[in-house]
């Protein structure tokens, strides 16, 4: 089983939402389910179906965060040295022709949010970054 790397605040955002999941989408889902079948014929009540469907994604996602936080490898991001690109480094890059500067962190691919200035770790550009000084 292969572990996936991640800052601590990427495991605690996958905690959040693994427990808004199971504790307020869950038992949403649930009521809706209920409701629609106190109306009567499930195989032309329009409620059913969509509340149904709502349940099954719900419970993958909550699966899908389940393994990834059973497979967390929280990597304290200050206890990092500065001297080389590694995980959970926040580099600056420059684009030569425009001057153009962006800062990127590399996190691991539960977290990474490019609108957020977060690239994966499994990225081209992170791995072409891995390793490199300043400079």
């Amino acid at each position: 089983m292969e572990k996936i790397p991640m800052t601590a605040a990427g495991y605690t955002a996958l905690e959040t939402e693994l427990k808004h999941c199971q504790q307020v989408e869950r038992p949403r889902i649930i009521q809706q389910i209920t409701d629609a079948r106190t109306h009567g014929d499930l195989s032309e009540n329009a409620e059913y179906q969509p509340a149904k469907e709502a349940q099954s994604l719900n419970e993958g996602r909550i699966a899908e965060l389940e393994d990834k936080l059973a497979r967390a490898d929280v990597i304290d991001v200050s206890k990092l040295s500065g001297d080389t690109i590694t995980f959970g480094a926040t580099v600056t890059l420059v684009d030569e022709d425009t001057e153009e500067k962006k800062v990127w962190q590399l996190v691991g691919e539960p977290e990474a949010d490019a609108k957020k200035g977060r690239i994966s770790i499994t990225s081209p550009l992170a791995r072409a970054l891995i390793g490199k000084t300043k400079g």
